[in-house]
């Protein structure tokens, strides 16, 4: 439950708090796709009006993930597995040019940071634990491209692709397996390895091809 009153900045301060924890349960793949989101049962939840939710549900449902429908309520977003292919096939060039950007432009110290956490996800990939992967890997895999996103230094490529990154995981969380994700850590990171090689020796060329690869890869997950 949250506590205050929901108006002015306290309103806005609720709202996020619905937000994060409506997102991070979609990205998480807690609700499957169609499930109805009780407006009623969450305000009971989270102990707020209905405001917050509202504002929380309409943020959500610009970046793809939730519908609200007229006089019935809302639900999970669905979307058909051609639909989900033609995503990925669009987020790969987008992120292929971010990739090619970054070869061009990363700094000495981005390259550090972007070997420590393919190094970390490199550990996890070897881990005994299959959920313990699964949802580690999604926090190390968001953290390895938003470095690949810095190095580009183009805010307005990096904002675009923000959105992007929220619909792959959930079409990963909600539509894919969760065993071929924990299964494929290892896999995954390989092709890291292969696109922070490119970049290390400013092969725009060689990154952006590697990660269209990888990114429209991520189809192999959905079964």
């Amino acid at each position: 439950m949250v506590s205050g009153a929901p108006n002015g900045r306290s309103g806005q301060r609720l709202g996020q708090v619905v937000l994060d924890e409506l997102k991070e349960r979609l990205l998480d793949g807690r609700y499957e796709a169609g499930a109805r989101l009780s407006i009623e049962e969450l305000k009971a939840e989270f102990g707020v009006s209905k405001q917050p939710v509202m504002d929380a549900l309409r943020r959500l449902e610009t970046v793809g993930i939730v519908e609200i429908i007229p006089q019935s309520g809302c639900r999970v977003a669905v979307y058909s597995l051609q639909e989900v292919r033609d995503f990925f096939k669009l987020f790969g060039r987008s992120e292929g040019e971010l990739a090619a950007a970054a070869a061009a432009r990363r700094t000495d110290e981005q390259l550090r940071a972007l070997e420590d956490v393919w190094q970390r996800t490199e550990d996890l990939g070897a881990g005994p634990d299959p959920e313990t992967r699964r949802r580690g890997y999604r926090g190390l895999n968001r953290e390895f491209h938003l470095t690949i996103h810095r190095m580009a230094h183009s805010r307005i490529m990096a904002e675009l692709s923000e959105r992007m990154w929220d619909m792959s995981d959930f079409f990963i969380a909600t539509f894919g397996s969760a065993r071929l994700m924990a299964d494929a850590v290892r896999e995954r990171n390989h092709d890291h390895d292969v696109i922070r090689h490119a970049i290390r020796s400013r092969k725009a060329e060689v990154a952006r091809v590697a990660m269209e690869s990888h990114i429209v890869g991520t189809l192999d997950l959905f079964t």
